[in-house]
């Protein structure tokens, strides 16, 4: 039964059943433990094609079975570069829940099938009818997460952050009343974040999708597995991910999702300099094509792309305890405490 507290979010007694039918639906956390990730990757012009058979996703290279798994422990499937689809498989997906990203060879996602909760309109109707105060308060509420997570990454790091500018930072945070302002907050203390992190490391400034040198280039494609697990998780709720609050509406951008993911940014950001750290980075890996930088073949990518993955299932947990945290906060956050996540 849902408390009485929760029951004044609801325009009517038909929107409860809604609630109560969506929320059993969804993915409990010890059931999403069990999930993976898989990754699918054509190289060397491999003949990939993935089929439905037995309640298996089955993998074919070049006609001849390879390899299979249950569909019944798959969260989401990512598949870079070319690969055959049957619509039984795309069927069977959707029955079970399983969202699929097609992305491009430069990682970025190009079509998809995705998982949702389509019923769930109270979810919806909250989100189109969010007040301006409203808006501006979840949007302070990432910024200070997001930066407390910066600030926690530098001392990990071993960058010694100036602890008195992030408490200024915060507080001019907490009294701003309007998002222009927000922004340039956020702009300034990510330019002090970006040159003190990776000071080490050639670099010269963020420089989102230009990939204007290898540090920005790996960044984008962190960023990008990061935005499309974060994507398939809020559909698996219901949210409409293009209707966002930091980031305002426009056209054909995943708004909710890009807002979702700035607090989680840090990992991206500390796994690159670890890989640094680490000599995972090589600059022989990439080549200087047309004013960007490219990863030099496929086999190479694999490498980096695996880097990513392998983050990204490290904290899937947590992302997802995240996501759950912000849906109950979002439908009644005078019983939910707001969501955040602590880098560590």
């Amino acid at each position: 039964m849902i408390p009485p507290k929760d029951r004044e979010i609801f325009p009517h007694p038909n929107a409860i059943t809604v609630f109560i039918t969506i929320y059993a639906s969804m993915l409990s956390l010890p059931d999403f433990k069990e999930k993976k990730i898989i990754m699918l990757g054509s190289y060397g012009g491999e003949a990939n094609e993935l089929k439905f058979r037995n309640s298996n996703i089955c993998l074919y290279k070049n006609g001849e079975f390879v390899n299979q798994i249950s569909c019944h422990i798959v969260f989401c499937v990512f598949i870079i570069g070319e690969c055959t689809l049957t619509s039984v498989l795309i069927k069977q997906l959707k029955q079970h829940g399983i969202s699929i990203f097609l992305l491009n060879s430069s990682l970025q996602a190009y079509a998809e099938v995705v998982s949702l909760a389509e019923g769930n309109y109270v979810l919806r109707d909250r989100q189109y009818k969010l007040k301006s105060a409203e808006t501006l308060d979840l949007s302070k509420m990432l910024m200070r997460n997001k930066i407390k997570n910066q600030y926690r990454m530098l001392k990990i790091a071993g960058k010694s952050p100036d602890k008195k500018q992030l408490k200024l930072t915060l507080e001019t945070i907490d009294a701003v009343d309007n998002q222009s302002s927000l922004l340039g907050i956020e702009g300034n203390y990510s330019k002090y974040y970006f040159e003190k992190a990776f000071s080490d490391y050639k670099w010269y400034r963020r420089a989102p999708r230009t990939k204007e040198d290898i540090n920005n280039l790996l960044l984008d494609m962190g960023y990008t597995f990061l935005f499309n697990y974060i994507d398939s998780l809020l559909r698996l709720f219901g949210f409409d991910t293009y209707k966002g609050f930091y980031h305002q509406l426009f056209f054909q951008r995943k708004s909710l999702s890009c807002d979702i993911e700035e607090p989680f940014r840090p990992l991206i950001d500390h796994q690159l300099i670890k890989s640094h750290n680490l000599g995972q980075i090589d600059e022989k890996d990439f080549k200087f094509v047309k004013g960007a930088y490219k990863i030099k073949d496929y086999k190479l990518q694999k490498k980096y792309t695996y880097i990513w993955f392998n983050l990204i299932m490290q904290h899937r947990e947590e992302i997802y305890n995240y996501v759950l945290e912000f849906y109950r906060y979002f439908l009644n956050s005078s019983k939910y405490k707001q969501p955040e996540f602590k880098l560590c």
